[in-house]
C-alpha cells in the first residue's frame, strides 16, 4: 500500500497528469492512481479527461489562466475618509454616508463601516467595538 498525500496543490496534480499522459497512460487509470496516492476527493474522472484533453490540445501550463473579475473599490483611502465623517458625527447613518460617496453602494458602505472600522449599531449610534460590556452600560 502507498503512502497517501493530503491536500494536495491543484498544480501538482495536473503535473502528474501531464506526466503520465506523456507516458501514454489512460485517463481512466490515471485518475485510478490519483485516487489510490491522493485520496478519493482529489479529481474527478471527468475533469482528468479535461485536464488530458488540454494536454493532448499542446497546452503546456499547469496552473491557472488569470481571470479577470471585478476590482474591488474599497481601499485605505476610502475607509479613511469614512473614517474622518464618522469622527465628524457619530450619530451618522448609512444613508447618510451613502449622501456623502454616491459612487459606492450602500452595501459596500456598511462592509466598511463594520467590517473594515469596527463599529456596531448601539442605540441608533454607530460606536467602535472596542468598549466593554460595563462601557455600554455607562
Amino acid at each position: 500500500m502507498f503512502k497517501t498525500i493530503s491536500d494536495p496543490a491543484d498544480c501538482e496534480v495536473r503535473s502528474v497528469i501531464r506526466f503520465l499522459n506523456a507516458k501514454k497512460v489512460k485517463p481512466a487509470e490515471i485518475h485510478r492512481q490519483l485516487v489510490e496516492i491522493y485520496g478519493e476527493n482529489v479529481m474527478t474522472d471527468g475533469m482528468v479527461r479535461k485536464w488530458v484533453r488540454q494536454f493532448n490540445d499542446g497546452r503546456t501550463n499547469v496552473y491557472d489562466e488569470t481571470r479577470s473579475g471585478r476590482p474591488s473599490v474599497v481601499n485605505d483611502g476610502l475607509v479613511e475618509k469614512v473614517n474622518e465623517k464618522m469622527r465628524e458625527n457619530s450619530r451618522f447613518t448609512i444613508r447618510m454616508l451613502f449622501d456623502e460617496f454616491p459612487q459606492i453602494s450602500k452595501t459596500v458602505l456598511h462592509e466598511i463601516v463594520t467590517n473594515r472600522l469596527n463599529c456596531r449599531k448601539l442605540c441608533s449610534r454607530w460606536v467602535r467595538k472596542m468598549l466593554t460590556d460595563v462601557h455600554r452600560t455607562k
